[in-house]
């Protein structure tokens, strides 16, 4: 349209029963635009909602272990991985070291290994196994 005063804009606008709205205030001069804004409200918060209904939600699950876990406990651990990764979550896997074990990580990297082992029928490492401190931790994606 052009470059209109204030005045007129707000005139113009309340003869069209619509609202002013800034669009760019810090502008020079400010830009407005003539529009319904509750309508334009309305329509911002359902395009907002339809793209969070395409959105996937990925959580992390965690499953901790210690080193010298029996093989029963290893098969329950990996049963709830399994679990997890078929309803499409990310499963931190986590090997806990006290004392003395800190010394002899091999151990837990085996423990590891075992696990990916067993479930690599529904996942892939996503990041190998890595000292974090007191723990080894790895992080399994789902194949699906």
């Amino acid at each position: 349209m052009g470059i209109v005063s204030g005045r007129d804009a707000l005139r113009m606008a309340e003869e069209q029963k619509l609202d002013l709205v800034k669009v760019s205030p810090n502008a020079e001069p400010p830009v407005c635009r003539i529009m319904d804004y509750g309508k334009h409200k309305y329509e911002m918060t359902k395009k907002e909602k339809e793209s969070k209904k395409k959105q996937k939600v990925i959580n992390i699950k965690e499953i901790r272990m210690t080193p010298n876990i029996d093989e029963h406990d290893l098969q329950v651990k990996i049963k709830n991985a399994i679990k997890f990764l078929e309803k499409g979550d990310r499963v931190k896997v986590a090997v806990r070291f006290r004392g003395r074990q800190l010394g002899n990580t091999s151990i837990g990297r085996e423990v590891l290994d075992k696990f990916v082992e067993a479930t690599s029928e529904y996942s892939v490492v996503d990041k190998p196994p890595k000292m974090e401190g007191r723990q080894m931790v790895m992080f399994l994606n789902s194949k699906i």
